[in-house]
């Protein structure tokens, strides 16, 4: 669980962006997003060959 503890002289918005970024940081966003929806095996697979491929074609171009 992300936690931002307020300073003594800090404003709110700025510890609600440190928040925010501890928030996307963590993957808790990628996270909750993932586990919204019921995900079928076949989605499951089909979502996890499209990482492969994109991976693949990401590091092709490194080479």
């Amino acid at each position: 669980m992300a936690q931002v503890v307020l300073g003594d002289d800090e404003q709110l918005e700025s510890a609600l962006r440190r928040f925010k970024r501890k928030v996307s940081r963590a993957g808790i966003f990628a996270d909750m997003k993932k586990n919204r929806h019921f995900e079928t095996p076949a989605q499951k697979r089909q979502r996890k060959m499209t990482a492969r491929h994109r991976e693949r074609r990401r590091m092709r171009g490194r080479k």
